[in-house]
């Protein structure tokens, strides 16, 4: 016990020495020899710099030159592809260009493109409920896969998703007595799965029956991006409402009647956030949900048909040549679809350069290489020098692979490309797509 008193002593002494020893040092005007003297304190001024028109103006030649070695790569199997400069439009490089391919989930460029043209970008939809025959309330679907059956104060995937929880509180304080839930589907009509579409992968997670009525995009796990899909998504989400709202009795569907009051009603995220979240995570329920809007806005049938339709007719009327395209649906998922890879890359040249200002918005959902969405595992940040400087959406299906972007080279000027791969394994034709993209970030090009 001696001991352990006397190190506490000493310590104690040690550490007041210290601090006297460095008061003296803080209220003296001059460090002792060879001490630097203190660093000025950083500034931070986060700031977005646009690119500077003067960049310097690539060349075919440059272009060629840089990724010659990349686009040899046979991992890419059947290639082809189209690079262009944003600001001009003129292309630097080709290959097969026109030849319709596979485009797996780069076809939400052309759902993304379409509604971003002919939509208002802050149109909202409105999930409702209305009052029902004896206790009955009616959940009526508006076409928005955001609604989130996750409780007030929790995570949703999407980005400011509307709640059913939201629902059940306003009916509750409406003092509306219920006794069971029906749903309304009738905002949607035809098929809810396109014929080429494996119903397997609604348990595979790619896809769930596109109703007007989806909670959390039909995930049985809301915030797992690759969680398994419910096979019955409106039922579902009026079971969620039943369940916020202590009703035991089974869930029914049933179309509202005319005039019926209502007494409850959440509204989705703007449409660009919409459109964005879909390219980010390449959410195929959320590219068909806007399919079929664009189509019910445009005063087409509100069906996955009417859906596929309204995107090739409103790209036809701003000007791209759709003559090669053969769209199935508006997600990707199907094999069906055909899109050569020059349409891919002057739809993204149109959104990052001057020509489609409205299109602009889709660049801040495209997937950022090593950091976010699809691309967050990609793009090698210690081999490839296209990280954080790669915005790009992907497409992956057995035997598919296919990306779509832009890059700013070193010299500031910004390229789109449009990279589609086939025949090969994803896990090897991926990287070798990365490294073609990555190589145009190095480009001086001249």
């Amino acid at each position: 016990m001696l001991w352990t008193v006397i190190s506490v002593v000493v310590l104690a002494l040690i550490a007041v020495g210290s601090v006297a020893v460095a008061l003296r040092l803080d209220d003296s005007d001059e460090l002792p020899p060879g001490i630097p003297p203190q660093p000025a304190a950083i500034a931070v001024n986060p700031q977005i710099k646009t690119v500077s028109a003067n960049a310097p103006e690539p060349t075919p030649v440059g272009v060629r030159s840089e990724i010659a070695q990349a686009v040899r790569d046979p991992a890419l199997g059947q290639f082809t592809g189209q690079i262009s400069d944003a600001l001009t439009g003129a292309t630097l490089w080709s290959d097969g260009p026109t030849q319709p391919r596979v485009p797996a989930s780069n076809a939400k460029i052309l759902t993304a493109s379409a509604a971003l043209l002919a939509l208002p970008h802050e149109k909202r939809l409105t999930t409702t409920v209305v009052v029902g025959a004896d206790g009955q309330v009616i959940l009526k679907g508006a076409g928005d896969p955001t609604l989130s059956a996750q409780p007030r104060g929790a995570d949703t995937f999407y980005t400011n998703a509307p709640r059913i929880a939201d629902l059940a509180a306003q009916i509750r304080k409406a003092g509306v007595p219920v006794t069971s839930v029906a749903v309304d589907t009738s905002a949607f009509s035809g098929p809810t799965m396109d014929s080429t579409w494996d119903k397997r992968d609604i348990a595979g997670g790619d896809i769930t029956p596109i109703e007007s009525l989806i909670a959390d995009g039909g995930r049985i796990e809301p915030l797992d991006e690759y969680s398994p899909r419910v096979p019955n998504p409106a039922v579902t989400s009026g079971e969620a409402l039943a369940k916020a709202l202590g009703v035991n009795a089974p869930v029914t569907e049933q179309t509202a009647p005319g005039g019926a009051q209502a007494v409850a009603s959440v509204t989705s995220a703007p449409l660009v956030t919409r459109v964005n979240d879909m390219l980010r995570y390449s959410d195929n329920v959320l590219a068909e949900a806007l399919s079929v809007e664009l189509s019910a806005a445009k005063g087409g049938p509100a069906s996955l048909a009417g859906g596929v339709a309204a995107v090739k007719n409103t790209l036809t009327e701003r000007g791209f040549d759709m003559s090669m395209v053969t769209l199935h649906d508006a997600s990707g998922l199907s094999y069906a679809n055909k899109v050569p890879a020059t349409l891919l890359d002057k739809l993204m040249a149109g959104a990052s350069g001057p020509s489609q200002p409205l299109m602009r918005p889709m660049l801040d959902g495209l997937p950022v290489a090593a950091g976010t969405g699809t691309l967050a595992d990609r793009f090698d940040p210690t081999s490839n020098p296209g990280a954080g400087w790669v915005r790009a959406k992907t497409g992956t299906l057995t035997g598919v692979s296919s990306l779509t972007g832009i890059v700013q080279t070193i010299d500031g000027r910004v390229l789109s490309f449009a990279l589609m791969s086939g025949g090969t394994s994803p896990a090897d034709a991926r990287p070798a797509l990365d490294n073609v993209a990555g190589e145009l970030r190095e480009c001086g090009c001249r």
